[in-house]
C-alpha cells in the first residue's frame, strides 16, 4: 500500500471513530427534539420511512398487479395455448423479471434514494432515471382516465336496472341487440290483422346459417338473410360503451366537445389520488392495506359466484385447456417475455422509489421473491375468474366464447359487463367488479405518482421538501389538465396513442442501461457486498450471472421482438393519420432523449480531457452509500475490511449533535 493510501485509511480511520462518538452523543440529546420520528420507528428521520414491512409489500404488490393481469394475461393466456402458455411465462420471470427486480429495490433500498437521484451510482446516466419519470407522468394521465370510466361505470351498477343490459334507451340505435334474444316483426298483407309476431331462437348469432323461425301459426325455415344482416348488429353493452360512455367521434380530427359527465370523474379520481398521497407513504402506506387486499376478496367472491354457474367449467376449460403445439411458435414466447416485463413493474420507477422508504436491513431478497410471484399468481387467479362468467354467457347465449373473449377496454367495459347483466342481482356484482378495478387502478397509480413526486422533492430538497402537499397537489392538477383531451368525445383517439407508443420500446432500452451499469460499471461483485451490508449475508451466484448475462440478453430479445411487432397506431378499423403518428413516436422518444442529453450536459459540465471526464462519471459520486449516518459507517468500514481504496469516498463532514437530523438527510 502507498503513502498517500495508508493516509487516506488513516484520515478514515480517525474519522470513523470521531463519528461513532458523535452517534453516541446525539442518540441521547436528540432523543427529545426527534421523539416523534422515533415513535413512527423512522431510522431515517429526514426522509421517513414505511411504518412497517407490510407497508412495502402491499404496495409493491398493488403496484405490480395491475389493469394488465385483468384484462390482457387472460387473453393472451388462451390465445397462446392456454396452460402451456404458463411454461414460457415462468420461465422469463425467472430469467428477467425476478432479477430486475431484486435489482431495483436493492439499490433503491440502499442508497434511500428515487429515480433520479440513485443515479449517483453513475452519474453519466442519470438520464435514465428522468426516462423513467417521464413515463410514469404521461401514463399517469390516461391510468387515470381508465379510473375515471371505472367511476362511471360504478355509478350506473348502482341502478335496478343496467343500463348497459338493454336496448330501450336514448343511446342506442336501430342496431342494438342482446345476444340470444332477438325479436323481429315482419307485416304480412296477405294476413287478416296485417301482422305476424315471431321470435327467432338460434344457437349462434355469429355462426348462423339456418333460423327456425316459429310462427303463430305453423313453422318454416328461413335463411339469416332473409330476416335481418346481424353483422350489422352491435351488443347493448357494446352501445352503451361507444354511445353513451365515449360518445365517440369519427376520427383524432374530430376530437368534439368534453364530456362533462367524465370530466367530473376525471376530477373525483384525482382528487382521491391526492388525499391518499398528501402525505406521501404516510398516507398512502395506510391505504393499501384496504385497495391491495380488497380485489383478492371480490376476486374469490367472483370465482365461487363463476364457478357456480352453468357453462363455467367449459369456460375455464377453454383458458386453461393446453396447446403444446403453439410452443414451437416464435410468438407466443415474445408475448410471454413482454408480458413478464410489463407485469412486473421494472423501469417505471416505482419500485425504486417504494424501496427507498424502507429501512436499511429490510430483507429485500425475500421481498422480491414473494412479490413477482404473487404478481403472476394473480393473472392466472383472475383468468379463472374471468373465464368462468364468460363460460356462463357462452352457455346462457349459444356464442362460442372464442366470439365473446377479446381483451383491453374490450373485456372490462364490454364483455364482462355484459356477462354480469346476465347473473340473478346483476347490480351486486357489476358493483363488485367496478370497485375492484378501482382500487386496482389506485394501487398502480399510487406507485407512478409517488416516483414523479420524490423525484423532484428528492433531487431539488430545499425547494420541495417543505412543501410536499403544495407540490403533490401542483402535480395532480396538473396531471387533470393534461388528461382533458381524453376525456372528449374523440378522447379514446388520444388515449390510444399515449398507450401504443410511451412505453412500448423505452421501457426496455431503459431497463437494459440500468442492467448493465449496476452490473459491469459499479460492478456485480460490489453490489454483493452493499446487498450483504443490508441483509446480512450474499445471495446465491444465479443472481449475478443473471444481471451479468441472461438478464441483458432477455431484455434484448424483448425489444427486438416488440420493434419487429410494433406497427403503426390503429383504434379498430380507424387508421391514423400521419401526424398523429409522428406525435405518438414523439411520445415514445421523450423518455429516451434523456439519457443523451443529460449524460452530454454532464460530460461539459466536467474538467479534464473527455476520457478523464467519463471515467470519472461513470463512477459513483463521492457522497455515495447509505443515507444514515450509523449505515454509512458500517458501509465505510466494510470497504476498508475489504481493502478496497477510499480515494473516490470524501466522507460527510462531522457535526454536532443539534445539526444531526439534518446531516440523516443526506
Amino acid at each position: 500500500m502507498s503513502v498517500s493510501e495508508k493516509n487516506v485509511f488513516t484520515g478514515n480511520q480517525e474519522y470513523l471513530k470521531e463519528k461513532e462518538l458523535a452517534l453516541e452523543e446525539t442518540e441521547s440529546s436528540s432523543a427529545g427534539s426527534s421523539q416523534s420520528s422515533l415513535e413512527s420507528g423512522d431510522e431515517n428521520v429526514g426522509r421517513g420511512n414505511w411504518s412497517g414491512r407490510l407497508d412495502f409489500l402491499l404496495s409493491c404488490v398493488g403496484f405490480a398487479v395491475g389493469l394488465g393481469n385483468i384484462w390482457r394475461f387472460p387473453y393472451l393466456c388462451y390465445q397462446s395455448g392456454g396452460g402451456a402458455f404458463l411454461i414460457p411465462y415462468v420461465i422469463f420471470l425467472f430469467l428477467c423479471g425476478v432479477p430486475l427486480f431484486f435489482l431495483e429495490i436493492s439499490y433503491g433500498q440502499f442508497a434511500s434514494l428515487s429515480p433520479i437521484t440513485v443515479w449517483k451510482i453513475s452519474p453519466l446516466f442519470k438520464g435514465v432515471g428522468y426516462g423513467m419519470i417521464i413515463i410514469s407522468g404521461i401514463v399517469c394521465v390516461y391510468y387515470n382516465i381508465i379510473i375515471t370510466w371505472t367511476i362511471y361505470f360504478l355509478y350506473h351498477s348502482f341502478k335496478a336496472v343496467l343500463p348497459w343490459s338493454t336496448c330501450g334507451n336514448p343511446w342506442n340505435t336501430e342496431k342494438c341487440y342482446i345476444r340470444g334474444e332477438i325479436n323481429l316483426t315482419q307485416v304480412d298483407n296477405a294476413t287478416a290483422n296485417g301482422t305476424i309476431g315471431y321470435n327467432v331462437n338460434t344457437t349462434s348469432l355469429l355462426n348462423l346459417s339456418d333460423v327456425t323461425v316459429a310462427f303463430v301459426g305453423g313453422t318454416s325455415n328461413t335463411s339469416k338473410s332473409d330476416l335481418v344482416n346481424l353483422t350489422n348488429k352491435v351488443t347493448a353493452s357494446e352501445e352503451f360503451w361507444q354511445n353513451e360512455v365515449l360518445q365517440i367521434t369519427d376520427g383524432i380530427e374530430d376530437l368534439g366537445t368534453i364530456r362533462w359527465e367524465l370530466l367530473i370523474c376525471l376530477a373525483i379520481a384525482w382528487i382521491v389520488v391526492f388525499l391518499c398521497l398528501c402525505k406521501g407513504i404516510k398516507s398512502s402506506g395506510r391505504v393499501v392495506y384496504v385497495t391491495a387486499t380488497f380485489p383478492y376478496l371480490v376476486l374469490t367472491i367472483l370465482l365461487i359466484r363463476g364457478v357456480t354457474l352453468p357453462g363455467a367449467g367449459a369456460g375455464i376449460y377453454f383458458y386453461l385447456v393446453p396447446e403444446w403445439e403453439k410452443l414451437l411458435t416464435f410468438k407466443v414466447w415474445g408475448d410471454a417475455a413482454v408480458q413478464i416485463f410489463y407485469s412486473v413493474g421494472m423501469a417505471w420507477g416505482g419500485l425504486i422509489t417504494m424501496a427507498s422508504y424502507n429501512k436499511f436491513n429490510n430483507n429485500c431478497y425475500r421481498d422480491a421473491m414473494i412479490v413477482p410471484l404473487i404478481n403472476c399468481g394473480t393473472s392466472v387467479f383472475a383468468g379463472l375468474v374471468i373465464f368462468s362468467v364468460l363460460g356462463f354467457m357462452s352457455h346462457e347465449t349459444g356464442i362460442d366464447i372464442k366470439n365473446v373473449v377479446t381483451q383491453g377496454p374490450g373485456l372490462t367495459f364490454v364483455a364482462y359487463p355484459e356477462a354480469v347483466a346476465r347473473l340473478p342481482i346483476s347490480p351486486l356484482w357489476a358493483v363488485l367488479f367496478f370497485l375492484m378495478l378501482f382500487t386496482i387502478g389506485l394501487d398502480s397509480q399510487f406507485g407512478m405518482f409517488e416516483t414523479m413526486t420524490s423525484a423532484f422533492v428528492d433531487e431539488f430538497p430545499h425547494l420541495l421538501k417543505n412543501r410536499k402537499v403544495l407540490f403533490t397537489a401542483f402535480f395532480c392538477f396538473i396531471e387533470f389538465l393534461l388528461g382533458i383531451p381524453c376525456i372528449m368525445e374523440g378522447g379514446i383517439y388520444v388515449l390510444q396513442i399515449m398507450d401504443w407508443y410511451c412505453a412500448t420500446f423505452s421501457l426496455m432500452l431503459l431497463s437494459l442501461t440500468e442492467c448493465v451499469v449496476i452490473a459491469w460499471i459499479y460492478g456485480a461483485d460490489r453490489f454483493y457486498k452493499d446487498i450483504e451490508l443490508m441483509i446480512g449475508y450474499q445471495p446465491g451466484v444465479w443472481w449475478k450471472i443473471c444481471w451479468k448475462y441472461i438478464t441483458p440478453a432477455t431484455i434484448t430479445f424483448v425489444w427486438l421482438f416488440s420493434v419487429t411487432q410494433l406497427s403503426p397506431v390503429t383504434y379498430g378499423d380507424y387508421e391514423y393519420p400521419d401526424g398523429a403518428i409522428v406525435f405518438g413516436w414523439m411520445l415514445g422518444l421523450a423518455s429516451i432523449v434523456p439519457v443523451p442529453v443529460c449524460a452530454i450536459i454532464a460530460i461539459l459540465g466536467e474538467k479534464g480531457s473527455f476520457v478523464q471526464r467519463i471515467k470519472k462519471l461513470v463512477h459513483h459520486t463521492d457522497d455515495w452509500g447509505p443515507a444514515v449516518e450509523k449505515h454509512r459507517i458500517r458501509y465505510l468500514q466494510s470497504l476498508q475490511n475489504s481493502q478496497e481504496s477510499l480515494d473516490s469516498v470524501v466522507c460527510t463532514p462531522l457535526v454536532d449533535a443539534k445539526n444531526m437530523s439534518a446531516s440523516q438527510q443526506l
